[in-house]
């Protein structure tokens, strides 16, 4: 039981490293763990981090992200405020006119759009993915383009194509010229700000009547884009993915800076597989969705 309680404490090994070591199960790492936590062998001393600061620096590190904000979470408009922290690092990022920001979907990115973006003179703004038929704000990614080029003074590049149809269809845009403009500019972005999703995989009880997409997916922990993942960063591959117009996995990872902006506790595992995945090497979010994420981490 000291054995286990030094390696995993002192060592920082993680269960399944120390089960492996010493040639057991990680149950049984776990239930010795667990005795020694009630035998008073270990005393673990919950510090709350002092300030949103340490948290970024602890997510950096942890994550091996490029660089992190982490906000106070206010009484209301939680995403809303993750606006200031987003523009910092928009202004740190050295863009300029011709510069390419790509812009995905989602309640976060609305909001932060909607708050306003640093002006950055003849910046190019482009969505990363296609439209839905959907009256719900959070999907009109063309309107945060331009909103986002109006508060940047920058020139907008709209995306009029559904971000999912036929496969005939798919083709059919593809040979647009006006599409065409719009896939060559994901493949020079500078940066991107993208929102994490949370999973839509059915539940247990759920899983019997579930669609063979729906099944693939019951790991997911979350998505970028509708690119689902696992908390380990594990890409899910589903059926309509290829029937999709959007910026790919592949796409994201080389852009320099990708920048994941979210504030729900709930998705920090989908956050962490995002990284994980290389889609996201950048954060913005608030405290509690920055200590879910730090929780999780120390737990594995």
């Amino acid at each position: 039981m000291h054995m286990v309680a030094k390696l995993h404490y002192e060592s920082d090994l993680s269960q399944v490293d120390i089960a492996r070591k010493l040639g057991m199960s990680t149950a049984t790492v776990s239930r010795l763990l667990s005795k020694a936590r009630a035998s008073g062998i270990i005393r673990i001393e919950v510090i709350n981090l002092t300030s949103p600061e340490d948290m970024s620096t602890d997510l950096i590190k942890r994550l091996g992200i490029k660089t992190a904000a982490v906000v106070e979470t206010p009484p209301a408009n939680i995403l809303g405020s993750l606006a200031v922290p987003l523009a910092t690092i928009l202004q740190q990022a050295n863009l300029g006119a011709g510069s390419v920001l790509g812009i995905g979907w989602g309640r976060a990115i609305r909001e932060v759009t909607q708050a306003g973006l640093p002006r950055i003179p003849g910046i190019i703004t482009v969505a990363l993915n296609g439209g839905m038929q959907q009256a719900a704000p959070h999907f009109q990614i063309n309107e945060f383009v331009r909103q986002a080029a109006e508060h940047m003074e920058g020139k907008p590049y709209f995306l009029h194509a559904p971000y999912i149809s036929s496969p005939e269809l798919r083709e059919a845009f593809l040979t647009d010229s006006s599409v065409q403009d719009i896939i060559s500019l994901w493949d020079r972005m500078d940066v991107a700000i993208v929102g994490v999703g949370l999973t839509h995989a059915p539940k247990p009880s759920e899983l019997s009547t579930a669609t063979l997409d729906e099944q693939a997916l019951k790991q997911a922990a979350g998505d970028v884009l509708r690119h689902y993942v696992t908390e380990t960063g594990e890409a899910l591959h589903w059926e309509g993915e290829e029937r999709m117009l959007a910026a790919s996995p592949e796409q994201l990872r080389r852009t320099p800076l990708t920048i994941g902006v979210a504030a729900t506790p709930e998705k920090a595992a989908g956050i962490i597989g995002a990284i994980r995945s290389g889609m996201i090497n950048a954060l913005v979010t608030d405290v509690n969705t920055a200590q879910a994420i730090l929780d999780r981490l120390t737990t594995e």
